[in-house]
């Protein structure tokens, strides 16, 4: 992607099932449990930079001392900052032991918004650790009803809410059941009313564990356990990295359900939120999760393949003349797909395809310039070109990405640079279809009209002298907001039903286009249809189709609507 996109980030909990001294014995470590957290939150540190938090809790904690060790970190480098603040981390040494890295979509940047959150309480039963990947839409209403039951929140925040909601539900289970607590009945109260994506990670001072997904399964989350641990991640890749274990070995948390383990190391799946629809996040398939994953892996060259009948009638069937590449290197993966389909091809004509890495990125070049125009002059040579691959005033040249959302960098850097080449013509191709409507379940895209569909579709509409269309869709956004939650409907989509993918596209492609640029720019994207072929289990769509899980999603299209029409350039959830 050649825009980068921050999103609610990555959780870790590690829970050893056997005493401190067996992992010393058998591994040679003193601090077991902090060494296996730490690296699976450094195999997942591409999700998260700018807040990392660890928290430790002990089984058995000594009377007089803490139950628990916390240590958070905004810093520049967060994680690096965490691990120095632990250091031999014997304060560490302990059976429960949970770690975050967060890229805030919403609220301030500082330490007291990094997670592990704690809930304190002189009884151990009612204390709570609670970090997790999650975006709510009913911060309002969970606020509200704070204030009605009698409650001070002393936040607005989605993070601050939930730990309190949870703890509050953790405090009268406790009160009616003292020691005998039922996680999840507590997760069932405490969530079932929420609208949104999670996946969360959860200690308490009982030395219970649990972890548990949205009823959609919308975020990301697995789970693996043995005789000596029980550990949970944000991507499956971490977990086998840390413990050697399969793919088969490690499970996907189950949409809905509350994965616990009791203080006595006894595993248990219980029922937590009502049945709902799979509608996991398909953005994890393309771009956010690592490729290591066997099936992203094999997800991303799908996607890669299924472009080539487009990508063949865009170079008018010429071979000869077409030079095939990618940008950014996050869309590798998808490049290796379409090769193969390619030489396959090729073999089959009796000719040949040249393709290869046409730039690559400088990771020494930083742009921290304050004026914008050099900043701008700096940015363009982010990457080094590979010059001699393409023919000058001959060749098209071909570079996949996986998506286009914003399209700031590769209309101001990426094809000014690739116009130094001299191609005839600039393809780019993109895994995703156009990505139409804004997100609320944590990506940082909640706003319509920064996305270059939306921008692209506008000014059609205004070519067109046809404001009428954009005038009902507004008036229609106004009245739904006025609907109860449940009753939402998508007035954003009203806006592209009066225009044509191949309208859409073209204008997508003249807005990507710079004023100076000598080569033609045309643009192809994925199609839906091959989007859900190639990625069948993830059905999270709601980017490109407008089809939301929840109707907190329907009521932030509306929302984006109105705040463009209005000119308000602020968050819609």
């Amino acid at each position: 992607m050649s825009d980068a996109l921050k999103h609610e980030c990555a959780v870790a909990m590690v829970r050893l099932r056997k005493d401190l001294s067996y992992y010393k014995s058998k591994y040679g470590i003193e601090n077991y449990g902090l060494s296996r957290l730490i690296l699976l939150l450094e195999k997942q540190h591409n999700r998260g930079q700018d807040g990392a938090g660890i928290a430790a809790l002990q089984l058995h904690p000594e009377p007089g001392r803490p139950a628990y060790q916390l240590v958070r970190s905004a810093a520049d480098n967060p994680l690096a900052d965490v691990l120095q603040q632990v250091g031999g981390g014997a304060e560490f040494h302990s059976e429960l032991l949970l770690g975050h890295l967060r890229y805030a979509t919403f609220g301030r940047h500082d330490v007291s918004c990094c997670y592990p959150f704690v809930h304190e309480s002189t009884q151990l039963s009612r204390m709570l650790l609670l970090a997790g990947n999650f975006n709510l839409t009913t911060n309002t209403e969970m606020y509200e009803w704070f204030l009605n039951s009698g409650h001070h929140p002393a936040s607005h925040a989605d993070g601050y809410l939930l730990l309190q909601t949870i703890a509050h539900y953790l405090d009268r289970e406790e009160s009616r059941t003292p020691g005998m607590v039922n996680l999840s009945g507590v997760l069932r109260a405490a969530l079932q009313p929420l609208d949104g994506a999670f996946t969360l990670c959860g200690l308490t001072g009982s030395g219970d564990v649990f972890a548990i997904r949205d009823a959609h399964g919308i975020r990301p989350g697995y789970y693996y356990f043995d005789d000596e641990v029980f550990v949970v991640a944000s991507e499956r890749p971490a977990i086998q990295a840390a413990f050697n274990c399969t793919t088969g070995e490690v499970m996907e948390l189950p949409r809905g359900k509350a994965v616990v383990m009791k203080k006595d190391g006894q595993l248990e799946v219980c029922d937590s939120l009502p049945e709902a629809e799979p509608r996991g996040c398909v953005f994890e398939r393309i771009y956010f999760s690592r490729p290591n994953d066997a099936d992203i892996h094999r997800e991303r060259r799908n996607l890669g393949r299924h472009l080539m009948p487009q990508l063949l009638q865009a170079i008018k069937d010429d071979l000869a003349h077409t030079f095939f590449s990618y940008i950014p290197n996050s869309a590798r993966v998808g490049f290796f797909g379409l090769q193969e389909e390619l030489m396959r091809l090729a073999a089959e004509r009796g000719t040949c395809m040249r393709s290869g890495q046409i730039a690559i990125k400088d990771a020494k070049l930083r742009t921290f310039i304050a004026d914008a125009a050099s900043r701008r002059d700096l940015y363009r040579h982010v990457y080094d070109l590979t010059y001699g691959l393409v023919q000058p005033g001959e060749d098209t040249l071909v570079v996949l990405d996986d998506s286009i959302v914003r399209g700031n960098t590769m209309r101001d850097a990426i094809l000014p640079m690739l116009d130094r080449l001299a191609p005839v013509k600039i393809i780019v191709a993109s895994t995703a279809p156009p990505i139409k409507y804004p997100d609320c379940y944590g990506i940082d895209m909640s706003t319509a009209g920064e996305l270059i569909a939306f921008r692209a579709a506008v000014s059609i509409l205004r070519k067109r002298n046809d404001s009428q269309t954009l005038i009902q869709a507004y008036d229609c956004a106004r009245e739904q907001l006025k609907q109860k939650h449940s009753r939402m409907t998508n007035c954003l989509a009203m806006v592209y039903a009066a225009i044509s993918d191949e309208e859409l596209i073209a204008e997508i492609a003249r807005l990507l286009t710079p004023e100076a640029m000598r080569a033609e720019v045309q643009v192809v994207f994925q199609s839906c249809a091959a989007l859900k072929e190639c990625c069948p289990h993830h059905s999270g769509d709601w980017y490109f189709t407008g089809r939301y899980p929840t109707p907190g999603g329907y009521r932030v299209a509306n929302q984006a609507l109105v705040n463009f029409v209005e000119n308000k350039n602020e968050r819609t959830y």
